[in-house]
């Protein structure tokens, strides 16, 4: 059984390229949305969730593909497979002329509603910490 592909879409309050690379191509960027830290050594990543001293999660990725002011795709070190990534994509919208962050990720059946709900309360950090 393959993990099911999950796309969201979601507009951003800016028309700054170079705002929106830097919040999903860089450490700095993803760590005020993604992950409590991110760090990056060469094209490696390792994003951590809570607080080192107790409970927390740590995953390890891979920059696979980067196109700047395109997008990032990164692959989970600890998966396989065709669909162990996750990839941020930006597209100007020529109605607005601001940005669409295109996030795709996949989750298999079970888990689907809740990395929706992981990448909508990342999305709300994004606007909360960025204004955008």
């Amino acid at each position: 059984m393959d993990k099911q592909r999950l796309c969201i879409e979601r507009e951003l309050m800016s028309n700054s390229a170079q705002i929106i690379w830097d919040l999903i191509s860089t450490d700095s960027g993803l760590a005020r949305w993604v992950a409590d830290s991110v760090t990056q050594d060469g094209e490696q990543l390792t994003f951590v969730w809570g607080e080192l001293w107790s409970h927390h999660e740590v995953r390890k990725g891979t920059i696979v593909e980067k196109i700047k002011n395109e997008y990032i795709k990164i692959s989970w070190d600890d998966e396989d497979g065709p669909d162990n990534f996750f990839e941020l994509r930006m597209d100007k919208s020529h109605i607005t002329n601001d940005y669409v962050l295109t996030i795709t990720d996949f989750a298999w059946e079970d888990e689907v509603d809740s990395l929706k709900t992981i990448w909508n309360d990342n999305l709300a950090r994004l606007r909360n910490s960025s204004g955008i």
